[in-house]
């Protein structure tokens, strides 16, 4: 009878064709661990030669933590959400630690969801913008888990947060009506208490006194609220938008007024791919999602380190974006 148990390659077997001991095979395996150069060379060769994988579920147990890093989102189907996940994922990588994303959208799900993420032992949480409310952060700060928010704001001890530098986003977008001779403004917004929408409609009332200002807030966000919220402000020279969902929804509904109507030039906020598509090519303030990535993971790691450090805010550079919408 043929024998179907998987046959895996232990750490035993490694040590044995590289001559050291379990110990030394385990060091040099775990990221930051002292190991000699000569013996990681050996095990690393002999590790090639059985096809050795580390098993990640023991070491858990053994040692009580993991190298899972949890990413809580929500809004999948959001364009900016989903070309941030890329390099954080990449960035996690080069620090050796494997993502487990959480979906957040469902409100129901979140308890169920907590306890999941803290059955793998996680090392540490990355929460984005879009994701739930902070209580969920208490949660994991409580059990001495770090946490690092990304285009959001909590003020809590062993909380990191990253974000783009919105005010000099809408600084640039100011400079440039300023350029183009646009004092009749229009302001686009998901709901007040969003935090990004929030940070960039005060750095933009901070930007621009001499504007004359009209805005709109929408409670539901996204393209159909653009679509809507630019036939009420049409009367504008130019549209600002806190996302470019909501800049592409203006244009549209600008379009479907007609050409009778003179058009509000319109601007966004994010740069995500659709941003350059040939029917919209809307000038927009780019946030560096790789720099993001980068401050967020490198925020995580030094606190998996060191949980007690202070907590920290990094805001990281953006850019103006020219294309034919303004």
């Amino acid at each position: 009878m043929s024998d179907n148990k998987k046959n895996w390659v232990k750490a035993e077997d490694v040590a044995r064709l590289a001559g050291v001991s379990r110990s030394a095979v385990s060091r040099t395996f775990t990221p930051g661990a002292s190991v000699a150069a000569k013996t990681r060379a050996r095990v690393m060769q002999a590790a090639e030669q059985l096809g050795y994988q580390v098993n990640i579920i023991a070491r858990t147990m053994n040692t009580g933590s993991s190298n899972f890093i949890g990413i809580v989102t929500a809004g999948f189907d959001n364009p900016f959400r989903s070309k941030l996940l890329s390099p954080l994922v990449h960035q996690l990588a080069l620090h050796g630690f494997m993502p487990l994303l959480m979906n957040a959208d469902d409100p129901d799900q979140l308890a169920p969801s907590l306890k999941q993420l803290l059955s793998y032992h996680v090392a540490g949480v990355i929460i984005t913008s879009g994701a739930p409310p902070l209580s969920l952060a208490e949660e994991y700060l409580q059990r001495k888990i770090p946490v690092t928010l990304i285009n959001r704001h909590a003020d809590l001890a062993g909380c990191d947060r990253v974000a783009s530098d919105n005010q000099q986003g809408m600084q640039l977008i100011a400079a440039y009506c300023r350029q183009q001779a646009w004092t009749n403004i229009g302001f686009i917004g998901e709901d007040a208490h969003n935090f990004s929408t929030g940070e960039r409609y005060k750095a933009l009332l901070s930007a621009a006194e001499d504007f004359s200002l009209s805005t709109r807030f929408m409670t539901a966000g996204g393209y159909a609220a653009g679509r809507a919220a630019s036939c009420e402000l049409r009367h504008c020279q130019a549209l600002l938008c806190a996302t470019d969902m909501l800049a592409l929804g203006a244009i549209d509904g600008l379009r479907s007024l007609g050409s009778h109507h003179p058009t509000p030039a319109v601007i966004g906020f994010d740069d995500i791919p659709q941003a350059s598509w040939d029917p919209y090519q809307l000038t927009t303030i780019q946030q560096d999602t790789d720099g993001l990535a980068q401050q967020a993971v490198d925020l995580l790691v030094t606190r998996i380190a060191q949980f007690d450090l202070p907590s920290r805010h990094r805001a990281v550079p953006v850019k103006l974006i020219v294309r034919n919408s303004a």
